[in-house]
């Protein structure tokens, strides 16, 4: 049987992985052939977006790896698929092949990062990647790391404490999210529009009054792992998320709307995503002790989903928390010469 698409777009992010990870120069110099001459990189708050390979290099990778040498990367999902994730579901203006994946890097803290001072102590920090591909080659990064999590971790707070769990963000339960062999078409497909359905039927019919009218009891089962970033924390359970993260974010962004999304893939029971301005809405309630702006914010975010029959039974969440208290007109960042 020939080798897919999908799984040939693995093989390169993997040999990407590789020389990136490598601890001498010749190797990470290497990875540059697989991103495209006009590869763009886009990511948190505040690298935002870089062009080109030698941007991408020179202005998140190494500045990473000089503040965690020793950096190790721990893969919890690896998937692929063609991407489906337009409101109106038109595959003629969808269709891109993308690879994403999440997990953990531990490293040692040894110079400061972004404005975060060096605690010299071991650190976990949450990263997602999401790659869209063409002929081999790699043309755009989606990349969010979890930098309120880290900051918690060095003991610096620029938010309130979590309403969730702190620093709960394992791989999955069945140890199955690391697809490396191609998984059953059928199931893809399922699992595709039942997300599809879970996002554009499901939590975009929020009516603004009653949480039961989004349907999320239909959609996640009642012992969810919902995995939130530095700030919101994990609720272990429907009835933690609801109150914990879901009434409170509604209060504070009650016309909020997924819109197209910027990819949509599923693998096997695996669904997954980035949506760069994937959400609008009007801040008008507060939110984490900061009062209502009536700004209009665009949130960027990544998710992925591990789908059980018809329900979810984890879901591990990233959102820009930088980025959207920048467009409050709060910088984060700065919080810390305060902490």
């Amino acid at each position: 049987m020939s080798e897919s698409q999908d799984q040939r777009n693995k093989k390169v992010v993997r040999s990407l992985w590789a020389g990136l990870d490598a601890s001498n120069a010749a190797s990470v110099e290497a990875a540059w052939q697989h991103l495209a001459a006009h590869h763009v990189f886009q990511g948190f708050d505040p690298i935002s977006t870089l062009a080109g390979a030698s941007g991408f290099l020179h202005n998140y990778w190494l500045p990473l790896r000089h503040s965690f040498p020793d950096l190790v990367r721990h893969t919890h999902i690896f998937m692929a698929g063609q991407s489906n994730g337009r409101v109106d579901g038109d595959l003629s203006r969808d269709g891109q092949f993308w690879v994403g994946a999440t997990g953990l890097y531990e490293a040692t803290f040894a110079h400061d990062y972004l404005g975060i001072p060096a605690s010299g102590k071991s650190v976990s920090i949450r990263w997602g990647d999401f790659y869209r591909m063409v002929d081999g080659r790699i043309v755009e990064t989606y990349t969010l790391l979890d930098l309120i999590d880290l900051m918690q971790q060095v003991g610096i707070r620029v938010l309130p404490p979590s309403r969730g769990k702190d620093h709960i963000y394992p791989p999955p339960a069945a140890k199955d999210g690391e697809m490396i062999a191609a998984e059953d078409p059928a199931l893809t497909s399922a699992s595709l529009a039942h997300i599809r359905d879970f996002i554009f039927q499901g939590l975009n019919r929020y009516d603004r009054s009653e949480l039961k009218s989004m349907g999320m009891a239909r959609f996640f089962h009642p012992d969810v792992q919902w995995y939130g970033p530095g700030g919101i924390g994990a609720c272990l359970g429907l009835r933690e998320f609801e109150e914990l993260h879901q009434r409170p974010w509604l209060v504070a962004f009650p016309d909020r709307q997924v819109q197209n999304l910027t990819a949509l893939i599923a693998e096997g029971a695996y669904s997954g995503g980035p949506g760069w301005a994937g959400v609008l809405a009007t801040h008008t309630g507060p939110y984490l002790e900061c009062p209502a702006t009536n700004r209009r914010v665009a949130i960027n975010g990544m998710d992925w989903w591990k789908r059980s029959g018809d329900q979810y039974v984890e879901n591990w969440v990233f959102v820009d928390m930088i980025h959207l208290f920048r467009q409050f007109d709060i910088d984060l960042l700065a919080r810390i010469r305060r902490a």
